[in-house]
């Protein structure tokens, strides 16, 4: 076999050999989790808890169509599937540079040039002509980085890695997008609860000052007695406009989740509703669960897989480059007065290169891409701390929160049971008529802080979901958003 033949074949036969990447980094990080959680309640959940619709345990039905919007028309969420096609889009180009690259040619022109003269014979000797040339040529060349160190490998790795941050980056925004509807929605029922409340007392305490004014007149009352009922009265009243103004801006914060102007959900959301009787099932999760469910320690475990594999690549640019090329085609050209000339033409080569000096650029873009490698897994241990960190403290919330509730459930009881004993002295003609209206007073004084508990009770189990990731999935209904939102 010709030896021009025999060259090109044993370099392929080499690249064809060479099975492992001398530049590979490692990405894995040493993680240590705790077997139990610290300050999960004692009775957990036996059977597994769906975290993708979480939020369906309250049972609400306006909660779950507030949350359906958001999903279909959340600016975040069209902005982070805007992103996963971006990165997508970069590891095929990534990708790209792994094969050979095909061009096709083709070019053609009239030329007439003075520093071309041609003698022609003629009757009268030998004559000068500048002849024309029509010239005419096309084919196809071809282009072969061959990945000898696994460079151009280990960039696509790190485009890859990229594009799964990016998807993480979109659970991420679902996970928080779910607490923050579900969170605001359930702190405008509680506000909504304590404007019902707070109206009753400003109208209890306005019969009480009617009343130590009708006391005024015939005697049975001071005028103090009136002024600081007067004060009390003003001071309740001045906290109406506070609560409702709260409520407004959680209603204009749910619009802005949902993708629409504030004012198509007050229709909607300002008729007061109760909180929700039922709450989601405590999640049973491991700790050793986070890794797998929290998009963000997914996204962290993303960009130390990138690092690596861009710090792989870096090094790869110490080690020699070969490159292969060919091409072939076509070509004519035709001068004036001459017989035209058609011709077929190739060319075979290859090429090693090698860096010699580049007054440290290589080896300054290695210990770049090494710190930013220290980097991300410093950060990723970070992470994975907070997220502990978050759980625990949604547990301790939730458990304060359950035991104010309990707390203050038996104290609004022993309210209404003062209440109804004070009023009963009354009617028999035993008791004071204020007494009654204290009384009252007192009841609603201790509802509204059960009415705070209790949305603090589900503000902290939807802190708890959000904390273990809740709300996302590995299944169609994510690829159908991201197809939505391409359009």
């Amino acid at each position: 076999m010709n030896n021009r033949v025999l060259t090109p074949l044993t370099l392929l036969s080499l690249v064809s050999l060479i099975a492992c990447t001398p530049t590979r980094v490692g990405d894995q990080v040493a993680l240590s989790s705790p077997a139990t959680w610290q300050h999960a309640p004692s009775a957990q959940a036996s059977e597994a808890v769906d975290l993708k619709t979480w939020w369906q345990g309250f049972n609400d039905s306006l909660l779950n169509e507030l949350i359906d919007q958001a999903l279909t028309a959340n600016h975040d969420l069209r902005i982070a599937a805007a992103r996963v096609r971006e990165a997508n889009a970069m590891v095929t180009v990534a990708e790209a540079a792994l094969y050979p690259s095909l061009d096709f040619s083709l070019s053609g022109g009239r030329e007439k040039r003075i520093d071309r003269i041609v003698g022609v014979p003629s009757k009268q000797g030998i004559k000068l002509i500048t002849p024309t040339a029509d010239a005419v040529s096309g084919g196809l060349a071809a282009h072969w980085e061959i990945d000898l160190f696994g460079g151009r490998h280990l960039e696509a790795e790190a485009a890859a890695a990229q594009a799964e941050g990016s998807q993480e980056g979109l659970h991420a925004a679902k996970v928080g997008l779910l607490a923050q509807v579900a969170t605001n929605y359930l702190e405008l029922r509680g506000v909504q609860q304590r404007i019902g409340i707070l109206q009753s007392n400003i109208a209890l305490q306005r019969e009480r000052l009617r009343t130590l004014q009708v006391f005024l007149k015939a005697g049975l009352a001071n005028e103090a007695d009136v002024a600081r009922q007067q004060m009390l009265l003003q001071g309740t009243e001045a906290m109406l406009p506070q609560l409702t103004n709260a409520g407004q801006k959680l209603i204009h914060r749910l619009g802005v989740l949902l993708g629409e102007p504030p004012e198509n959900l007050e229709k909607r959301l300002t008729v007061a509703g109760p909180l929700p009787k039922q709450m989601p099932t405590m999640p049973s999760l491991l700790p050793a669960d986070l890794l797998a469910q929290r998009p963000d320690l997914r996204f962290a475990q993303t960009e130390v897989s990138a690092a690596a594999a861009s710090l792989g690549s870096a090094r790869a640019d110490l080690y020699p480059k070969l490159v292969l090329s060919a091409s072939g085609g076509l070509g004519a050209i035709a001068v004036g007065g001459f017989p035209s000339l058609a011709e077929s033409v190739y060319a075979l080569g290859s090429g090693l290169s090698a860096p010699i000096f580049n007054a440290g650029r290589i080896r300054a873009h290695i210990a770049a891409a090494d710190a930013r490698l220290d980097q991300v897994a410093t950060n990723y241990e970070k992470t994975f701390l907070l997220a502990f960190e978050d759980v625990e403290n949604a547990f301790v919330a939730h458990r304060s929160a359950t035991e104010s509730l309990g707390q203050l459930t038996a104290a609004e009881a022993s309210a209404e049971k003062a209440y109804r004993l004070v009023d009963a002295l009354y009617q028999h003609g035993a008791g004071d008529y204020l007494a009654v209206l204290d009384a009252q007073r007192s009841k609603l004084a201790v509802s509204d802080e059960r009415a705070k508990a209790e949305t603090a009770v589900g503000v902290a189990m939807v802190s708890l979901y959000r904390a273990f990731g809740g709300g996302w999935t590995m299944d169609a209904s994510v690829s159908a958003f991201e197809n939505t939102s391409a359009r």
